[in-house]
C-alpha cells in the first residue's frame, strides 16, 4: 500500500473524526497532530487516544488487505475503541499480577508473524511504518496476549486440568456418538456488556460481516477483533457438535453450507460470527494423507510458451535432470532450500482428496513412493515434487489427551469472558466524544 503523503493523511484524520475542512481550510501538520492525539477514552486513568484507534483500525485493514478510508474509519471507530479499552484493561491486569514479559517473547512473536507471512527480517515493522502504523500498536497487542493467557493460567490453577478419568469419560461419550453429525467452525465474539450499546455494536459487527464476504480471511479478523480465547487461534474452535455450542449457533450451522458466514447471532453475552468450514460424521472422516517434499525452480519474469528466455530454459533444464536423477525426498529437499525461494520445500502433510486442480491430485495419486513427478510448468516457474508417504487415516479419531485439552480449552474460555465482564464492572472508564 503506498504510503500516504502528510497532507492526505492530515485530511484523513480529520474526515474520521467528522470534521470535514473547507477546501480553503486545509489542516496545518500541529492542528492534524492535536487531532490524532485527542483523548478518546481514560481507563483507570490510562488514557487511549485517537490515534491509538485509527492505528488499530488501520492494522486490521493491513493485515485484511484493504484500503483505510474515512467511512471505513467512522464505522470501525465506536468498537475499535471498545477493543482497544479492553485489551489496556488486560494489560493493566497483567501488570497488577506482575506477569512477566520479556521483550524477547513479544520478538519472538514478531518473527513468527513474519516467517508465515513470507517477511523478511525486519519487514513487518517497515511494512507498518509504511502505512502510518506506530509499530508498538503491535507489539501492544501482542504483549497483551500472551500476559492475558498467562492471567488465564494463574487463575484456573492446576486444579483446573482434566484428570484422566474425566478424559476417559468424555472419551466414551464421544465412541457413544459415532455417526452423529461434527462441524469445523470457526468464530468470532463481540461482547456486549451495557445494553445501551448494543446497537453500536450490531453496526459494528455487521461491518466485520461485510468485510469477511468481501474477501477479509476469516482468521485475520478473528484475531484483531475477537474477544474469544479462540481469536489466538484466528477463531478455530475444531470440530464441534450441536451440543457443545450456544443453541442459537447450533441452529445455524445445521442450515449453513461449508464455506458460509453467518449473519450476527446474538449469544449470551454479546454476538458471535460463524464460519463452517466443514462438516463429517463423528468418529468418520477416511482420508488418503500423503507427505512430499518439493523444489521450485523460479523464472525471472513470466513465462511466454511461445518464446521463453535463456534463464527459463536453464530452469526447466535444472527441474528436469533433478526428476531424472532424484532417489530420495533429501534429495529434493536439499534442491528445493537451494534455490532460495520462498515456497516450503515441506508443506505438511495434505489430504490427497482436498488437492486441486484435480489434474495436479491425480499425478499425485499414481506417484510412487521415493519416485518424482514429471516437472510441472506454471508461468512463475518449474515444480518438481516427490512423493514421500502415502496411508489411509479416520481423521475423526480422537484420544482422551485430545478431550482433556479440549475441556480444558472449554474452561478456559469461559473463565476469559467472565473475568473481562468483572474487570469492566469494576474499572473507571471514561469515554469522550
Amino acid at each position: 500500500m503506498p504510503r500516504p503523503a502528510p497532507l492526505a493523511s492530515a485530511l484523513i484524520l480529520l474526515l474520521a473524526a467528522g470534521a470535514a475542512p473547507a477546501p480553503a481550510q486545509l489542516p496545518t501538520q500541529s492542528q492534524a497532530a492535536a487531532q490524532a492525539n485527542r483523548i478518546v477514552a481514560a481507563v483507570n486513568g490510562e488514557v487511549v487516544s485517537r490515534a491509538d484507534v485509527i492505528g488499530r483500525a488501520r492494522l486490521f485493514a493491513l493485515n485484511a488487505g484493504i484500503g483505510v478510508s474515512p467511512e471505513l474509519l467512522d464505522r470501525l471507530s465506536p468498537q475499535v475503541t471498545r477493543l482497544v479499552v479492553d485489551e489496556k484493561l488486560r494489560l493493566q491486569e497483567v501488570r497488577r499480577r506482575r506477569i512477566p514479559i520479556a521483550d524477547a517473547e513479544v520478538a519472538e512473536a514478531v518473527t513468527d508473524l513474519e516467517r508465515r507471512n513470507n517477511l523478511p527480517s525486519g519487514g513487518l515493522r517497515a511494512q507498518l511504518h509504511q502505512v502510518g502504523i506506530a509499530p508498538r500498536l503491535l507489539y501492544d497487542q501482542i504483549r497483551t496476549q500472551i500476559g492475558w493467557a498467562r492471567v488465564l493460567r494463574q487463575q484456573l490453577g492446576p486444579q483446573a486440568e482434566p484428570t484422566p478419568a474425566e478424559g476417559e469419560e468424555a472419551l466414551r461419550n464421544t465412541r457413544a456418538r459415532t455417526g452423529q453429525p461434527e462441524y469445523l467452525v470457526s468464530e468470532i465474539f463481540i461482547p456486549v456488556d451495557d445494553p445501551s450499546t448494543e446497537p453500536e455494536t450490531r453496526r459494528f459487527v455487521e461491518e466485520v460481516i461485510r468485510q469477511l464476504r468481501s474477501g477479509t480471511p476469516f482468521p485475520v479478523a478473528a484475531t484483531q477483533f475477537s474477544q474469544a480465547q479462540s481469536a489466538l487461534q484466528g477463531g478455530d474452535l475444531g470440530w464441534v457438535r450441536k451440543e457443545e455450542v450456544d443453541t442459537e449457533v447450533a441452529e445455524l450451522i445445521e442450515r449453513m453450507p461449508p464455506g458460509a458466514i453467518s449473519n450476527p447471532v446474538r449469544v449470551p453475552g454479546g454476538y458471535q460470527i460463524v464460519a463452517l468450514r466443514q462438516r463429517r460424521e463423528s468418529g468418520r472422516d477416511m482420508a488418503t494423507m500423503i507427505s512430499i517434499r518439493q523444489a521450485f525452480f523460479p523464472f525471472a519474469g513470466t513465462l511466454d510458451p511461445n518464446a521463453p528466455t535463456a534463464q527459463q530454459r536453464e530452469q526447466v533444464e535444472k527441474a528436469q535432470r533433478l526428476a531424472a536423477a532424484a532417489r530420495s525426498c533429501e534429495a529434493v529437499e536439499q534442491a528445493g532450500r537451494a534455490t532460495g525461494t520462498d515456497r516450503p520445500v515441506d508443506p505438511g502433510p495434505i489430504r490427497l482428496e482436498a488437492v486441486n486442480p484435480p489434474q495436479l491430485r491425480s499425478m499425485l495419486a499414481g506417484l510412487p513412493a521415493g519416485r518424482p513427478g514429471q516437472p510441472v510448468l506454471t508461468p512463475e516457474g518449474v515444480l518438481v515434487m516427490m512423493l514421500c508417504s502415502r496411508e489411509q487415516r479416520n481423521l475423526a479419531e480422537t484420544n482422551a489427551e485430545q478431550l482433556k485439552n479440549q475441556l480444558l480449552r472449554d474452561r478456559v474460555e469461559n473463565l476469559s469472558r467472565q473475568l473481562q465482564r468483572d474487570l469492566r464492572r469494576r474499572a473507571n472508564i471514561e469515554m469522550r466524544s
